[in-house]
C-alpha cells in the first residue's frame, strides 16, 4: 500500500508491507531534509510508525534511530553515487554505481524477521547524531535527483 505524507509542503512517499516499510529517496525527500534533518527524521520516523501501528494494529519493530539510520545512509549513499557518477566519467564503473543507486533509492526497512540487516542498522543507530552531521545541508543543491512534475 502506497502513502504520501505532506510534511512541510513535500510529498513523502512510503510504501507499507506487513513487518516493512519502504522509503523512497527522491528530490522531494531531499528537499524535506533541508532544514533541522534532526527534528524532520524524528517527526518521518514517528509519522510513518504511527501509519503502520493504524494500518496494521500493532507497532512496527524497528526502533526509530534505527529507521531513521537505514534511512539517512541509503539517501547520503544515493547522493555520494550521483556526485560521483558526475565526475568519473569512466563508463563501466559508472554502470556499477548506477546498479548501486537502485538499491540506495528504495530505502526497505524491515523488522528482523524480514530483514537480515536490521541487526546493522541497530548498532549504527547508536551513531545517529554523527550520521546526522555528515548529511550535507542541501541535498537538492546541485540539482542531482529531477524534481517531481506537480
Amino acid at each position: 500500500m502506497e502513502k504520501q505524507y505532506n510534511l512541510f509542503n513535500h510529498e513523502i512517499q512510503v510504501h507499507f508491507e506487513p513487518k516493512l516499510v519502504r522509503v523512497f529517496s527522491n528530490a522531494e525527500l531531499w528537499a524535506f531534509l533541508k532544514d533541522d534533518v534532526a527534528t524532520r527524521f524524528e517527526i518521518l520516523a514517528k509519522t510513518i510508525k504511527d501509519d503502520y501501528k493504524d494500518r496494521y494494529g500493532e507497532e512496527l519493530k524497528i526502533t526509530n534511530d534505527s529507521l531513521i539510520v537505514e534511512i539517512l545512509v541509503h539517501v547520503y549513499c544515493d547522493y555520494i553515487g550521483l556526485r560521483f557518477n558526475r565526475v568519473v566519467k569512466i563508463k563501466f564503473i559508472q554502470k556499477l554505481v548506477v546498479k548501486l543507486l537502485e538499491r540506495a533509492e528504495v530505502v526497505d526497512c524491515g523488522e528482523r524477521s524480514v530483514d537480515g540487516n536490521r541487526w546493522f542498522w541497530d548498532i549504527l543507530a547508536r551513531y545517529k547524531k554523527a550520521f546526522i552531521k555528515i548529511l550535507p545541508k542541501n541535498l537538492n543543491k546541485r540539482k542531482l535527483k529531477p524534481a517531481v512534475a506537480c
